[in-house]
């Protein structure tokens, strides 16, 4: 499958409903930015991440319980590790799904620091992955619109982790090149 077919396939349309609550939702966030960038109290890459952060969200949030056509019972399996234990008696299948659920949350990590503004420790990238993991398990579990499980909470949290880390290292990046422009300015102007 292309890229476009994965998308369609697990992103379905979206009901009126569910356009109208997301754009009203994306609007006051908007709006609450613009206020916050208006008074001084965020950097205008804090109100860019954190609107790229809530689309990205409610794509995932869309695709993995609201856009799923709902079942008349409740899924769920609690064993922890249970796909590992499939993937290595040769379910290969469930490996592309694990690493996927690895994926899954790895942007939202990435955005994290640029929403701070600063580092974060890797902690908090997995408790910010298990707190959106565990939105999007429980939601599947009430609406019965998916299996809950806990494999994919611990995947999600380690694809938001990792992503965190990148994160971290594009600062880290981002800061070198800033310290090397002043420091060629500070040389440019000694001369003059």
């Amino acid at each position: 499958m292309d890229i476009y077919q994965i998308f369609i396939t697990y992103n379905p349309a979206w009901t009126k409903r569910e356009i109208i609550c997301f754009s009203v939702l994306c609007l006051l966030t908007a709006l609450w930015a613009g206020y916050l960038l208006w008074h001084k109290k965020i950097l205008l890459s804090q109100a860019i991440s954190g609107m790229i952060l809530l689309i990205f969200l409610g794509i995932v949030f869309g695709s993995t319980v609201f856009a799923r056509q709902p079942k008349d019972y409740r899924e769920y399996k609690l064993e922890l590790f249970w796909s590992w234990k499939e993937v290595f008696h040769g379910h290969q299948e469930l490996l592309k799904e694990n690493l996927l659920n690895i994926l899954l949350l790895s942007p939202a990590g990435f955005l994290l620091p640029s929403l701070f503004h600063k580092k974060l420790p890797w902690w908090f990238g997995l408790l910010v992955g298990l707190i959106i993991s565990a939105g999007i398990e429980i939601g599947q579990l009430v609406l019965c619109r998916g299996l809950f499980e806990w494999d994919d909470m611990v995947h999600n949290s380690l694809g938001c982790m990792l992503g965190l880390l990148f994160g971290n290292a594009r600062i880290t990046v981002c800061d070198q090149l800033v310290k090397g422009r002043r420091r060629k300015m500070r040389g440019v102007r000694k001369k003059e």
